[in-house]
């Protein structure tokens, strides 16, 4: 059979000079295992500049032919089961966007070194041992994840001033026993995740990072226990100054002028962090100010309950729930602060929800008990976010369209928002939903949860639920996470005191600031999820989970 024949998709593409090209899900999987590869016909698209072939475990190789590609912008590999790359991705001199996570790779091509336009490098989840030296020449990178590989320490050039775009830089889930006191020299770094792995020490001059907002060194048997306890529950703030104060002491010790001028400018430092002393707290003082009280379900009578059903076991198994109140959102930007978090969660912890994910609801408008289930595709019906009712075969018909205008919109770089995550139930013969006492699906992970139930300014009592497709502890981290981070928002609304505007949806003029709620206290009802017989599966959270002593920044009131 002709290869056109057997590749439609190539053949449109060709006919119709398109610029962009994706295959993905079973389909394609068989027909790359039953002609032993991908064909070379796709080589011949030399007008693409977005290429994505994901999730076929068939695809174990990539032919030298894609050297003729040298018009892309983003090639997408993701979700199968490359064992190599050909050397010759040196010549694609046009790639920004290069994703090859989720492969069996052990190894990655030096051709990746020459790649002076690329500024998005994803090889996480592969079993990769080390890093390529010279990644220093790829001078625009932005974003690097490495998470979940094998690798014991990054190239000494990885921390050059050269990469003076590098704002992320992933590597969780690894084996890295050092950092660098270089790391300084990355100017434009915002986030480091060094979680999961072997450090025993962090470097000082971490604080010397400018621009650094986000650090995660959870999970590592540090040698400074007071900093082991600070890296579970404080924020990026108090740690680096922690690491600050460190080694300013450690300078004093040793002496010398071998580093004077910048020992002058850490002076200068020492003199403002001082003179705002005066006026304010101690950071950690303040942090373990933040309260939150648990309510436990057998003092709340009227506690909802989840029944979860066991068809979800084979479709996305893990759930927990529970219900939030006290959660400032009228003040100022605090709903916007809220959902920017938890987007950023989804981002990060959440793996962009292919590990959890995240949905929030007005308590006030669920009607329970609610029960976890999976429906067929045609049967599940959404009102979801800001659209209207459709079975979610609409939804996901709606959304794939939108995300193929947005690629051409955007020259084929990867979009924002829902589109991300639409692959995540590729070939699902059923999707999982919770659905409230009459019936009505308020949310449909991990794509979207109902315009019904959505929070709003005015909303008191927010219902979280945390789903996922990889363990009941994941879910338990996640909300921990989201918990703690409600809680700093909390306080930060508290602290500043901003008006009550409206949100837009006529709910009245902005009130002052003294007129609203200042209190950052947060109550957290435990709500129960149970099997089809009414026997308990689990109830969050219990006396395991936010716990004060791996958490120093909380204090939890049982």
């Amino acid at each position: 059979m002709d290869d056109m024949e057997t590749w439609p998709e190539i053949e449109k593409a060709k006919t119709e000079r398109r610029r962009e090209l994706v295959l993905q899900g079973p389909g394609v999987d068989t027909r790359i295992s039953s002609h032993g590869g991908l064909t070379r016909s796709i080589y011949s698209l030399t007008l693409l500049n977005y290429l994505e072939v994901s999730q076929c475990p068939s695809l174990t190789e990539i032919h030298e032919d894609i050297r003729r590609l040298t018009t892309l912008q983003s090639l997408i590999l993701c979700r199968n089961k490359l064992a190599s790359f050909p050397d010759v991705i040196s010549l694609l001199g046009s790639l920004k966007v290069l994703d090859l996570s989720v492969n069996n790779l052990q190894v990655l091509p030096e051709g990746i070194t020459q790649l002076s336009e690329l500024n998005t490098l994803n090889v996480s989840c592969n079993s990769l041992e080390e890093l390529p030296a010279g990644l220093s020449r790829c001078t625009k990178l932005s974003t690097i994840n490495v998470s979940k590989n094998r690798i014991t320490r990054f190239p000494a050039d990885l921390y050059s001033e050269r990469l003076d775009l590098l704002s992320s830089l992933v590597a969780s889930d690894n084996a890295i026993e050092e950092l660098s006191g270089d790391v300084h020299k990355l100017s434009a770094l915002k986030v480091l995740d060094l979680s999961g792995n072997k450090l025993k020490e962090i470097p000082c001059d971490l604080s010397d990072c400018p621009k650094l907002k986000e650090i995660n060194f959870k999970g590592n048997k540090l040698n400074d226990k007071r900093l082991e306890k600070m890296v579970n529950g404080c924020q990026t703030k108090s740690i680096l100054e922690y690491l600050r104060g460190k080694g300013k002491g450690r300078q004093g010790e040793e002496g010398g002028d071998a580093e004077g001028g910048r020992n002058v400018d850490k002076k200068k430092r020492q003199q403002q962090r001082k003179k705002k002393a005066a006026d304010e707290p101690d950071e950690v003082e303040e942090l373990n100010k933040m309260v939150v009280r648990i309510l436990h379900v057998s003092d709340a009578p009227t506690a909802l309950t989840v029944k979860v059903m066991a068809e979800v076991k084979d479709v996305r198994p893990y759930l927990v729930c529970c219900v939030v109140r006290g959660m400032n959102l009228k003040s100022g930007n605090s709903l916007k602060r809220f959902l920017v978090a938890q987007t950023k969660l989804h981002d990060d912890l959440c793996g962009k929800r292919t590990t959890a994910t995240i949905a929030t609801h007005d308590v006030q408008l669920l009607k329970g008990p609610l029960t976890y289930e999976v429906k067929p595709p045609t049967q599940l019906k959404i009102v979801s976010l800001g659209r209207k009712e459709m079975t979610a075969v609409e939804l996901m018909r709606h959304l794939h369209l939108e995300a193929d205008e947005l690629r051409k919109q955007k020259k084929r770089q990867n979009v924002t928002g829902l589109h991300k995550y639409l692959q995540l139930l590729q070939g699902k013969a059923f999707y999982p939903c919770l659905v409230d006492a009459e019936g009505l699906v308020i949310s449909f992970p991990p794509i979207t949860n109902s315009e019904n139930t959505k929070i709003k300014k005015t909303t008191k009592e927010l219902f979280l639920e945390v789903t996922s497709s990889t363990s009941l502890q994941t879910c338990k981290d996640i909300m921990d996470a989201l918990i703690i981070k409600m809680a700093e928002l909390n306080k930060f609304t508290a602290e500043h005191r901003e008006e009550a505007g409206s949100d837009g949806e006529g709910e009245g003029p902005p009130e002052p600031a003294a007129s609203v709620e200042t209190s950052s206290e947060l109550i957290v009802q435990q709500v129960r999820t149970v099997d089809q017989d009414g026997n308990l599966k689990v109830v969050y959270p219990s006396k395991t989970d936010l716990s004060s002593s791996d958490v120093s920044n909380l204090t939890i009131v049982w």
